[in-house]
């Protein structure tokens, strides 16, 4: 009975497995994923829309060389970096005409521009006259502030500085050189002067007068006599000043400087006599073959170079001794402005790094003959390629080594006037070399008491 009860069990439960065996498939019910809501787009956050700002930078352009063109191609370069901002140049005739249109517009009581380029030298009239910002702060917000400010050669950037505080930054650097017709030498059977004596002599060997015309072996510019002068007086070994606030005018090395200027005319007929207000011109007769030898600007070079058929050396002015050089530095320095708004002054910052970046610096070197003043220009591609076509732009630089100090001193407008109109007399002799410079030394100790303890 029990057996039987099991088989039935059995029986049931095949029958039942034999059920679910023939059953139809029914597909189970798709499981609807409901779908995620779209993520939002991530939006980049805008970046504040920049005010824009318009500024203006005087500049002048007192050489032989397109230096209106040239920044107006460094501003839109700028402007596409910097699309808010508004760079609006004025071209002035030199550097004294750019001091005297700011004085002029702050005197009025109008608004100056943010941005100057203004002499180097100038930085203490600046100072006093309360025009100018310093610049320390910018520097100090770069990144690498202090590695940009040590690439600029320490001959430029000396007069940067006062009372521990940098005021300005150098661009528009310049030294006083000689250029002479290498090809008018050598058919003369002449070396390139070194020594005052062997000047003196070239000079004279390669003055040809023809009639009333007079091919001169020598033009020294002297309407603005102190720069172009001042390597004849570091050549004798006595520069016209020691310091901010003294001048040394009646040294017997410079007046022995101002009679050899006196000289070149009087003893060796060699150059026009008198003062040569031949600036804008000189250069123009050098290039054409009609004088030999010229003191100038390096910021000439580019100029010269391009109009000249003939092979041009550049040198510094020989010295007194055999084998003895003498030069000083000159040009200009970017200054901001301190009554100019501050937006302004900010940027015109801005485009005073951008355009002293070693890339501008090499370029406008190149374009202009002005010396390179940061070191690493003459590592770019475009410096290194143009000295090997004009070797000239390393011998402008290299006159640098011989450079003495270019005169700054407290009240530098009437001490400067002090000493060109004293120089002027001697050169045109109206008084001797020696009375000219005692006199001018005694009214520049004047101007100076007021300023100089």
């Amino acid at each position: 009975m029990r057996t039987r009860k099991i088989f039935l069990v059995v029986v049931a439960i095949l029958l039942i497995g034999l059920l679910a065996a023939c059953k139809p498939d029914v597909p189970a019910e798709p499981v609807v994923q409901e779908e995620a809501a779209p993520a939002e787009e991530e939006v980049p956050a805008e970046e504040p829309a920049m005010e824009p700002v318009t500024f203006q930078v005087f500049y002048p352009v007192a050489v032989d060389a397109p230096i209106a063109a040239i920044l107006n191609g460094y501003i839109e370069d700028f402007q596409a970096e910097y699309p808010h901002i508004t760079v609006e140049p004025v071209f002035s005739g030199g550097y004294g005409d750019v001091q005297t249109a700011i004085q002029t517009t702050i005197d009025g009581g109008g608004e100056p521009p943010a941005l100057a380029v203004m002499l180097a030298t100038a930085l203490y009239d600046l100072i006093n006259a309360d025009y100018i910002a310093p610049v320390d702060g910018y520097v100090a917000a770069m990144e690498g502030g202090d590695a940009y400010v040590d690439d600029f050669m320490p001959a430029f950037l000396a007069n940067s500085y006062y009372d521990d505080q940098l005021w300005s930054i150098p661009f528009q650097r310049s030294a006083v050189v000689m250029y002479y017709n290498v090809d008018m030498f050598a058919a003369a059977g002449l070396e390139a002067p070194t020594s005052w004596q062997s000047l003196a002599e070239a000079a004279q060997t390669l003055t040809v007068k023809e009639g009333e015309a007079t091919n001169w072996g020598m033009q020294y510019p002297s309407g603005w006599p102190y720069w172009l002068f001042q390597p004849l007086a570091i050549g004798n070994g006595q520069n016209i000043l020691d310091g901010d606030c003294t001048v040394v005018f009646d040294d017997p090395a410079v007046i022995e400087a101002v009679q050899f200027y006196i000289d070149l005319s009087a003893e060796y007929g060699a150059m026009p006599a008198g003062v040569q207000s031949v600036w804008p011109t000189s250069s123009t007769d050098f290039a054409s073959g009609t004088t030999a030898m010229i003191a100038h600007s390096s910021g000439s070079l580019s100029g010269i170079i391009a109009q000249a058929e003939f092979e041009v050396g550049v040198m510094p002015l020989p010295g007194k001794e055999e084998g003895t050089y003498a030069s000083v530095p000159g040009g200009g320095n970017f200054y901001i402005m301190k009554g100019a708004p501050q937006e302004q002054q900010d940027a015109a910052w801005k485009f005073v790094e951008f355009i002293t970046a070693p890339k501008y610096v090499a370029d406008y070197s190149i374009n202009t003959g002005y010396i390179a003043h940061r070191t690493s220009a003459y590592d770019t591609e475009a410096m290194s390629a143009y000295v090997v076509e004009v070797p000239q732009a390393l011998d402008a630089r290299d006159v640098i080594q011989y450079a003495g100090a270019e005169l700054a001193t407290q009240n530098l407008g009437q001490v400067r006037s002090i000493f060109h109109d004293y120089l002027q007399r001697a050169f045109n002799g109206e008084m001797t070399a020696a009375d000219a410079m005692a006199a001018a030394q005694v009214e520049a100790d004047a101007a100076l008491g007021d300023f100089c303890p």
